[in-house]
């Protein structure tokens, strides 16, 4: 098929695609062109011969000019490739710039543009999972991208090339573009820790995340550290967590992150510190800056100060250059507001996937991505907004199996011999008060492995263990109640017993359990009992069993033996 049959040129210039799905090089377009305005006389739908103006010149085999007043428009382009266009329609310049993308891809894969913060022709583009390739040379598409209209450069020219296809693992590439060809790599392969059908992920709705600026105290002993968001996996596996974060920003995902279409998230590339501000910024709105060539948005992603004046903002670029010191950035989102940059911004490091990278057993966070601290292991390395690497402790559980939901009363302590450790802990102060709020238990007393929230048994003046829920503790002494009268006769004099009880409840499920950052092996007492009137089960044998908490947790399964 000859290109004159794809092509036609009108008496006004316009050159139009008007058949087939043959492509072309930009240099055949040029010559094809030049043969037509050598002819004696025009026929046919191409208006052009001898007596017309030159309708194309060539600076090389890969920079072709359209000559007034011919010109292609965006669909004729898309029949094109290896080499640029530039034209003037309406007296501005327009440019289609050529792209090769070399690499290789793993399985299928359509590839996406990113300009000026949208898709380049949608989800399903016009070069579908490659056109125009080169396998000997590796080139996996060529095709030609408009990066100039109206006179004006679009985005100045950048794009961005990414490869999100479910089951590979995903990547992305910036290009400048100009004339001729502007090459971006491209390199996926299979994820062998995204196998799951997308399908099933979709249903995963109980993971979920918590965004913007927040600290997180893994329980390491650092302390609370910041980070711009905060995921639960819920009843999934860390590697289902990445699986889902994946799933969010896959090619066609009609989910969003942080404001941005899931599918033009990335993460955060820039942070900056901030000094003289007016008005509120707010949680994931456009922010601007600049004219010209120093313009550019971004999405703000985490703030640690919403109104200054000396906060710090972190952000997702999305169009144009980043702000320079002194630079103004403005937002409009509840009203008109502004800061002033104190120094350059600090440009960040992106992963493929923005949760990071997943092991299939531990995740390797992405710049400031923070997750529960109960969700993560010791084998779990998390990067804070300071790009400080945080590791969790040891977390593991401790489970009792083979339960009844709604009839066993589970009781699971430290244990003393072959029972419970009453004297755990001993009573530093004596809870006397309508409205007690802490109990001491003396310096260095609570336990290295005792959970932020949980609860105590302590030991009153009557002889009863009373059962006290605590919503923190210091990790030495105290720990804190909510406002409980131990009025006489609940009464609790220094010197009483103190013990937690890591699991002390009716069962709400067939299987309950604890988890405990891991410092030392600790052996633990379980009780389980059915006593038979609580419900329409049979009474059991009270089980009593002590069983080895250690680097890899612990568990029990009680033995149900009818107690008839």
């Amino acid at each position: 098929m000859a290109i004159g049959d794809d092509f036609s040129i009108a008496a006004t210039g316009d050159i139009r695609h008007v058949s087939g799905t043959t492509r072309y090089t930009v240099l055949d377009f040029h010559r094809w062109l030049q043969d037509l305005a050598d002819q004696a006389q025009a026929s046919g739908n191409d208006l052009l011969d001898i007596t017309s103006s030159t309708p194309s010149a060539r600076a090389t085999d890969n920079i072709i000019t359209l000559n007034t007043p011919f010109n292609i428009d965006d669909d004729a382009a898309e029949y094109l490739y290896d080499g640029s266009i530039e034209q003037m329609v309406g007296g501005q310049a327009v440019r289609y710039s050529g792209l090769v993308v070399v690499g290789s891809l793993a399985g299928t894969t359509t590839l996406q543009v990113v300009q000026d913060k949208a898709l380049y022709d949608g989800d399903t583009p016009f070069w579908g999972t490659g056109i125009n390739a080169d396998a000997a040379n590796n080139i996996l598409s060529r095709m030609l991208i408009k990066t100039k209209d109206a006179g004006v450069d679009i985005d100045g020219g950048r794009i961005l090339v990414y490869a999100r296809e479910w089951g590979h693992t995903f990547a992305e590439f910036s290009v400048t573009m100009g004339l001729g060809n502007n090459v971006a790599a491209i390199f996926t392969s299979t994820d062998l820790n995204n196998q799951t059908a997308v399908g099933t992920v979709a249903g995963w709705t109980t993971i979920d995340n918590v965004e913007g600026y927040q600290t997180i105290d893994l329980g390491n002993g650092q302390g609370p550290q910041p980070y711009y968001s905060q995921w639960d996996k819920d009843i999934y596996t860390i590697n289902q967590l990445y699986e889902r974060a994946k799933w969010l920003t896959r090619r066609g995902t009609a989910e969003t992150l942080y404001g941005l279409d899931g599918e033009l998230f990335r993460g955060i590339t820039h942070e900056f510190p901030v000094g003289t501000y007016s008005g509120t910024f707010v949680q994931n709105e456009e922010i601007s800056w600049g004219s010209g060539a120093t313009a550019g948005t971004g999405v703000v992603l985490a703030c640690s100060d919403m109104n200054g004046p000396a906060g710090t903002i972190w952000m997702q670029l999305t169009s144009g250059v980043a702000p320079a010191n002194g630079a103004t950035v403005s937002g409009t989102t509840g009203g008109a507001h502004s800061a002033v940059l104190t120094s350059s911004p600090t440009s960040r490091n992106l992963s493929p996937c923005y949760l990071g990278q997943s092991t299939g057993s531990a995740i390797i966070g992405a710049f400031g991505i923070g997750i529960e601290a109960g969700d993560l292991t010791t084998n779990d390395k998390l990067f804070d907004l300071t790009n400080t690497m945080r590791q969790p402790p040891n977390n593991q559980q401790f489970i009792v199996y083979g339960l009844v939901s709604g009839e066993d009363r589970v009781l699971v302590t430290n244990a003393q011999g072959n029972g419970i450790d009453f004297d755990q802990m001993i009573l530093g102060t004596t809870l006397s008060g309508a409205t007690e709020t802490q109990v001491d238990v003396g310096v260095g007393n609570i336990p290295a492995d005792t959970p932020m929230t949980g609860n105590l048994r302590i030991e009153l003046d009557s002889g009863i263990y009373r059962l006290v829920p605590y919503t923190t503790h210091d990790g030495s002494r105290y720990f804190t109640i909510d406002s409980t009268s131990f009025v006489d006769p609940n009464d609790a004099t220094a010197g009483n017993n103190v013990f937690l009880a890591y699991i002390d409840k009716l069962a709400d499920s067939t299987q309950l359990s604890i988890t405990l950052k891991y410092s030392s092996n600790r052996t633990m007492f379980v009780r389980v009992r059915d006593g038979g009137t609580a419900g329409d089960n049979e009474p059991i044998k009270t089980f009593e069993t002590t069983s080895l908490f250690s680097t890899g947790g612990g568990s029990a399964t009680a033995s149900r033996i009818a107690d008839v």
